[in-house]
């Protein structure tokens, strides 16, 4: 029987990877100190999905740990000695990296370089996967030629019908600190994979999302969006008319192609993993999909200033992903996503 180690485990994507590979019989052993909640307050506290983990996965083991803590990562994974990393673990927040940079460099820069040399000094066959982020590209994206649309921007040049590949420079570019903290880890397990001949992968994720959310303002998308539309906050739009786009990719979908990899590893691989042109929506798109689901009318205030780094339209190019991995499918689509979202919420806001 296999064994994991998933960083971050108590969140959207690490919880998913959790099942997922649970489900395959590998023993999970997550770790997570609840981070979110010091980011982001009480709705940011994922308590409430550690707990769903403890009761559900007969086979998941705990683990408390700062990855912050170089000596404690070096000793938990010498005790454990996985066959496989996925590292969830994040500060996530554009907004908040400017406010906390210390720690948004250390938690995304520095906490991958423990774990990649924890497991290094290991194994080198220890295979890692890193969920990294669009956000690598800073603003780059922006210089592609668009259309404006009734409610939506898109893509004026054919080059990327099919959205953005990896081809896309992360050079030059404004990326906010917490692309900048992103990049270093981006670059960091794709060095580990070359120079010590080891498996690993960034994915860089567009807007990833599911009902396992703690969505807030500053981090989750289409979760925080459905809150808002529930309780009916009103939901600050910032620039771009709303027409702003994002590619939505289901947390399981990502678990779906973590498991791909990990049953064929390859050396210091790139992949841009998004819910693709099917899956993308702007703001207005997304506002009126909730509507149609839930019946009630999106409150908004409009922020004529967009914020820094920020991307005006972003699709995921999946032909290479699809190329090395022909099995793997997104299997949820934006409208059962979204109605994944409410049915979450509100059983979440009754309780």
């Amino acid at each position: 029987m296999k064994t994991v180690l998933v960083t971050g485990s108590s969140g959207l994507i690490g919880s998913a990877v959790a099942e997922f590979l649970h489900q395959k019989n590998w023993i999970i052993h997550g770790l997570d100190n609840n981070m979110r909640a010091d980011f982001f307050g009480s709705e940011g506290d994922t308590t409430w999905n550690l707990i769903r983990l403890r009761k559900e996965l007969c086979r998941f083991i705990h683990h408390e740990l700062d990855i912050r803590n170089r000596d404690g990562v070096l000793e938990l994974l010498a005790q454990v000695k996985p066959d496989a990393i996925v590292h969830c673990a994040a500060q996530p927040s554009h907004d908040l990296a400017a406010k906390r940079p210390f720690d948004d460099f250390d938690i995304n820069a520095g906490g991958t370089l423990n774990l990649l040399e924890a497991s290094r000094r290991v194994s080198t066959n220890i295979i890692f996967v890193q969920l990294s982020t669009n956000k690598v590209y800073g603003d780059a994206p922006n210089r592609i030629r668009l259309k404006d649309l009734a409610i939506r921007w898109d893509y004026d040049d054919p080059d990327f019908a099919e959205g953005i590949s990896e081809s896309m420079t992360i050079d030059q570019s404004k990326h906010s600190l917490f692309g900048a903290s992103k990049i270093a880890a981006d670059v960091l397990v794709q060095e580990y994979g070359r120079y010590f001949n080891m498996a690993t992968c960034c994915l860089r994720c567009g807007c990833l999302t599911g009902p396992h959310h703690s969505g807030v303002e500053l981090h989750g998308f289409l979760s925080y969006l459905v809150k808002c539309n529930l309780e009916q906050r009103t939901y600050n739009i910032y620039g771009y008319k709303g027409k702003q786009v994002r590619d939505n990719i289901h947390a399981e979908n990502v678990a779906q192609f973590i498991a791909q990899f990990l049953e064929a590893p390859r050396v210091a691989e790139v992949y841009n993993l998004g819910g693709g042109r099917e899956n993308s929506c702007s703001l207005l798109e997304a506002f009126a999909q909730t509507e149609a689901i839930t019946g009630l009318a999106q409150k908004t205030t409009y922020v004529d200033i967009a914020r820094d780094g920020d991307h005006i339209c972003y699709i995921s190019d999946l032909s290479k992903v699809r190329a090395h991995y022909p099995r793997f499918a997104l299997t949820k689509s934006l409208t059962h996503i979204l109605q994944e979202c409410v049915d979450a919420w509100r059983q979440r806001l009754d309780h």
